[in-house]
């Protein structure tokens, strides 16, 4: 996709100029490494409502879904029964999907489950972090062996929606992957947070 070049003259991945939220998501949050177990879990999440739709649109509801889900607290997620999931499918705010919402609920507790059994999202997640070097140029693949890998661990511990492209796009915007363009001005800042970042 290459860049775009905006009114302050830094050459930004193509896909930023796309929608009026994109800049600010695309400097500030997209592909710096993460290991703050809720804003993971936010983010699983929020691939999950994105599933069939777009990242414009689940971004513009963010602050909707966060409200709506206990600004994504896995334990406070976890206990919501029939009376949060009829709030949840009457909430204008948010993508009213019940599969999407049960699944989200499913999830927060096989999140409890996992921080029990490996200490942290964190550290399980990061552990499928790809070899940079071996992956092909920024752009060009929509999956890896990586996040074909967490996938099917995921599900084979009881998540849902979390497929090998979902799990691809959680790990590019969670800075497992810099998968900014060659000439986007962050690709090197970008590499220098993860080479400074340390791994859970």
């Amino acid at each position: 996709m290459g860049t775009n070049t905006e009114s302050d003259n830094k050459p930004r991945c193509a896909w930023a100029s796309t929608a009026p939220d994109f800049p600010h998501y695309h400097d500030n949050e997209w592909g710096f490494p993460v290991d703050d177990d809720q804003r993971l879990f936010e983010k699983l999440c929020l691939e999950t409502f994105q599933s069939g739709l777009s990242w414009r649109t689940i971004l513009s509801k963010r602050d909707n879904f966060r409200a709506a889900f206990e600004s994504f607290d896995f334990h406070k997620v976890a206990l919501f029964g029939e009376k949060e999931i009829a709030e949840l499918l009457n909430n204008q705010d948010i993508v009213r999907n019940k599969r999407k919402i049960l699944a989200v609920i499913n999830n927060a507790k096989r999140a409890i489950e996992m921080i029990e059994q490996e200490g942290s999202l964190a550290a399980f997640i990061w552990r499928y972090e790809p070899d940079q070097n071996s992956l092909p140029p920024p752009e060009t693949q929509t999956t890896c062996a990586e996040s074909i890998a967490l996938s099917k661990e995921l599900k084979k511990r009881g998540w849902q929606f979390v497929g090998p492209t979902t799990m691809y796009a959680f790990m590019q915007s969670m800075g497992l992957i810099n998968d900014h363009a060659e000439d986007c001005f962050l690709r090197e800042e970008i590499d220098k947070a993860r080479k400074g970042f340390v791994r859970p």
